[in-house]
């Protein structure tokens, strides 16, 4: 699936050296949150859950990003928690490349996620969490057409405090009305 910038593809067992740099980088890491990415990931690790994460699932989609240019794995997105009945998806994207933060990849896979939520899988709802020091993110799912819904106070505890998460969405309809 190809947008400007980036192609979203299956994961493969090549993305693990990649992924290595990134996963054990705390600047990295602090921006997704989870107790679990506070200690080192081992290779061996790393391996499993790449296997597990391109494994097909009825609940979850996975996809590796690459650069339309230079076919380079960058990051991450899925579709988390799929809800077929209510039409409704969780979404989580991560680039893991520092030197490409601020440039666009990140707003181009989101957009190619909700092409194919919203065109192929007939979803009626995504949304996703955000921690409120995340600036850079939360302009990109704007940009995309997402809107606050709620904030969770002090939900989060990163960076030595408490910081608010900010949970956002995006109707099927909000979709339509961008184009």
């Amino acid at each position: 699936m190809d947008g400007k910038l980036v192609r979203l593809r299956a994961y493969e067992k090549s993305d693990l050296d990649a992924v290595m740099k990134w996963v054990n980088d705390e600047e990295v890491t602090d921006l997704l949150g989870g107790e679990m990415l506070a200690y080192p990931v081992s290779s061996i690790a790393e391996a499993k859950f790449i296997e597990a994460y391109a494994s097909p699932s009825d609940k979850q989609k996975n996809f590796a990003i690459e650069t339309l240019a230079e076919r380079r794995y960058i990051g991450a997105i899925s579709f988390n928690v799929i809800d077929w009945q209510s039409r409704h998806a969780g979404i989580g994207i991560v680039i893991g490349d520092k030197s490409l933060w601020g440039k666009g990849y990140g707003t181009d896979a989101m957009r190619i996620m909700m092409r194919l939520a919203f065109d192929k899988m007939n979803l009626h709802r995504l949304y996703l969490d955000v921690h409120d020091y995340n600036t850079r993110a939360i302009a990109s799912y704007e940009k995309c057409g997402f809107r606050r819904e709620a904030v969770l106070r002090e939900h989060h505890f990163g960076r030595g405090k408490y910081c608010d998460t900010i949970v956002m969405g995006i109707l099927e309809s909000e979709y339509r009305a961008l184009a």
